[in-house]
């Protein structure tokens, strides 16, 4: 028996989330800042690394461009939550335990699931052996070095998505002695207006940036790519950004989750299978009326947001609230002097305004610095986090009849 139950004094509800990422660290700082001197809470922050990832940045660090070093138990510090920095290897739903690097245990009462997303490197044959990736920062920086020794050739970025959009118009802008060649299966920018589409075809190419829609890629071999098709591109070296897959460790164990292996939640973000489990950002498979969202910064921020608001509301006795958020923008980056910002409805679709040239790499830049003072505001008041875009009738779930 524990010294506190013979003392009598009622163990800690043990809150442990796992992944450190937007989604993450925002349900962390969050759920601290709400309970904050009570003992009756024990709040655990787990992450295989102490740098915190800046997604939204490593197309820079790709290019050997400095960023700040941010530490995820700097960015912790005040709120009264503990980090543990580990691999998370197993989570046991039945015992409510999760293991980390295979020796050591957490037990604990509520599981905030945040792992993530990486590059789907299983896809296509030779991109596990052969692609460069954006990971991670250590990711990032192979690249950049690999970058900075060649003086000549092609680079191939497969996947003509915004993280293969903005990798490319910064390679090109670095390095203008390479050939950056952008192969996806569409446009670049196919989901913006019209406007906004040919202002970013157009930067592309006057960066040089030599982009090819309609073709996949089956195949990457040591100095090369193939096609669906037969048709052969030299390639010195390849960043692959298409498609994205989650972590195995969640269907492992036992939790309801997606064909894509993202846990399936409930309208208040809880795991269908196992309601003492909430899962955010790219690792969690959302319904909203429009859809699934897919994952990004701007809606992996409320999720985790959310998740510790309803925490919080469960321990008080009260049911949580359904979670809605609706789409506001894309931002894309295309270099370090031009950019556009495409605003969008709720559901992601394109409307007609749009940003482009220094007002939009103002406003990238802006948002791309967003969540570090987002993060001092919900230290200090953390109602201050829990404002987003709600989406209006976009993200009502309608039932079925």
């Amino acid at each position: 028996m524990s010294a506190q139950h013979e003392a009598g004094v009622a163990a800690p509800h043990r809150v442990v989330i796992l992944g450190a990422g937007y989604a993450g660290m925002s349900a962390a700082i969050q759920l601290a800042a709400r309970v904050k001197g009570r003992k009756d809470v024990q709040v655990t922050l787990v992450n295989a690394q102490e740098r915190f990832t800046e997604r939204l940045r490593l197309h820079m660090t790709a290019t050997g461009q400095q960023v700040a070093e941010l530490s995820v138990p700097q960015l912790l510090e005040g709120t009264g939550a503990r980090f543990v920095r580990g691999w998370v290897t197993a989570v046991d739903a039945d015992a409510k335990i999760v293991r980390i690097d295979d020796d050591r245990v957490l037990h604990y009462d509520t599981l905030v699931y945040g792992l993530g997303s990486l590059a789907d490197t299983a896809a296509v044959p030779g991109v596990e052996d052969y692609a460069y990736t954006l990971n991670s920062a250590q990711d990032a920086k192979f690249l950049a070095d690999r970058l900075a020794r060649r003086d000549g050739g092609t680079v191939v970025v497969g996947g003509s998505g915004l993280t293969g959009i903005e990798s490319a118009a910064e390679i090109a802008e670095r390095h203008p002695e390479l050939n950056v060649v952008l192969l996806g299966r569409g446009e670049p920018g196919a989901a913006m207006n019209p406007k906004a589409k040919a202002y970013l075809q157009s930067a592309l190419e006057r960066l040089g940036v030599q982009a090819r829609s309609g073709v996949e890629v089956v195949k990457v071999l040591p100095d090369a790519v193939e096609l669906a098709g037969g048709e052969s591109i030299a390639a010195d070296v390849f960043l692959w950004t298409s498609g994205t897959r989650v972590s195995p460790l969640a269907a492992a164990a036992g939790f309801a989750v997606d064909e894509r292996g993202r846990i399936v939640t409930d309208a208040a973000l809880r795991s269908v299978s196992h309601p003492q489990v909430y899962a955010v950002g790219d690792a969690a498979a959302i319904r909203q009326g429009y859809g699934v969202m897919h994952g990004t910064c701007q809606s992996g921020m409320p999720t985790g947001v959310h998740a510790a608001v309803s925490i919080v509301r469960a321990l008080k006795g009260k049911q949580p609230k359904p979670f809605r958020f609706g789409y506001y923008h894309t931002a894309v980056s295309l270099g370090r002097h031009d950019a556009v910002v495409q605003f969008t409805h709720p559901d992601d679709s394109p409307r007609r305004m749009c940003l482009t040239g220094r007002l939009a790499v103002r406003y990238k830049e802006t948002v791309t610095a967003s969540p570090w003072p987002t993060y001092g505001r919900m230290k200090k008041m953390p109602a201050s986090g829990a404002f987003w875009p709600r989406g209006g009738r976009f993200t009502r779930v309608r039932e079925a009849r």
